[in-house]
């Protein structure tokens, strides 16, 4: 390639398109201090079963711990001032974050006692919390998801698509999520942004909870911001392979879906619905 062709080349890949380029002095995230963010997080709620590289490394206290999460977080949060007109107050967000800890770790308790009681192959709390991807991407979503009510953007979704690529598990951190909730299994699970579910749910594998065909707006664009996804009633199990989608579809507590069923309408509380091969219409 010849000189021209090289300057040619060179300046057609720094066109920015609709990616906004770094200027000098800016940040971006950075996924792999986000990926140990999360570690260190889960190595607070539950010492001993996660152990963050710092702790292995500098047998930091727990106090040591929470001080390094809040300078990283901080740090994490603010380079999203790059991506975003006005700069994250990212001191005041960090701190609020860090202050729901203890309610996300009272709800990570709760979701270990669904999983105890509800899997019989569960010897004890300790092997769910050890061995389960199910958890495992719980625990994820439940961070994730105060960050999102705190409207931090970006690092939620880097967050759950940690969780996504670790165990085959699809939480959209924008999720509405109740108390006791149960994934079995968990590979091939999808939860969109705006589903919401109730307390006492199970879900098994391969369960899409989606949003049917997207609205556009007059230039053929998807509209944002629209309640898309499905709402899942107390005490639902759902079985695997089952798909339920729209924003208007309400299932009603009690309700049990049958595997590889097709949902789009919404069911009353306490029934049950079953794939059937030979149904008409």
């Amino acid at each position: 390639m010849d000189r021209n062709a090289l300057a040619k080349t060179l300046d057609l890949l720094q066109e920015n398109g609709v990616v906004k380029t770094p200027g000098p002095g800016d940040e971006i995230p950075d996924r792999k201090k986000v990926v140990e963010i999360i570690k260190d997080l889960q190595s607070l709620l539950f010492p001993g079963y996660f152990v963050s590289r710092a702790v292995k490394k500098d047998a930091l206290s727990t106090e040591k711990l929470l001080e390094k999460l809040e300078k990283e977080l901080v740090h994490e949060i603010a380079s999203l001032s790059f991506l975003y007109d006005s700069p994250a107050r990212a001191e005041e967000t960090a701190a609020a974050f860090l202050e729901r800890l203890p309610k996300v770790k009272k709800l990570l308790l709760k979701d270990i006692q669904a999983l105890y009681e509800g899997d019989p192959a569960a010897k004890s709390r300790e092997e769910v919390l050890i061995c389960y991807p199910g958890f495992y991407a719980i625990s994820i979503y439940r961070l994730a998801h105060e960050l999102h009510r705190l409207k931090v953007p970006l690092l939620p979704r880097i967050m759950t698509e940690y969780a996504h690529e670790k165990t085959g598990i699809d939480i959209h951190a924008g999720a509405e999520i109740g108390e006791y909730f149960f994934i079995d299994h968990g590979t091939g699970i999808v939860i969109g942004e705006t589903t919401v579910i109730g307390d006492h749910v199970k879900l098994y594998q391969g369960v899409t909870l989606g949003a049917k065909s997207f609205e556009v707006d007059e230039n053929g664009n998807p509209v944002k911001d629209l309640k898309r996804h499905p709402n899942i009633g107390n005490h639902v199990v759902i079985y695997a392979n089952a798909t339920i989608l729209g924003g208007d579809t309400f299932v009603g507590d009690g309700c049990v879906i049958g595997g590889s069923v097709w949902l789009t309408h919404s069911v009353e509380p306490g029934k049950t619905v079953y794939y059937s091969p030979n149904a008409k219409g």
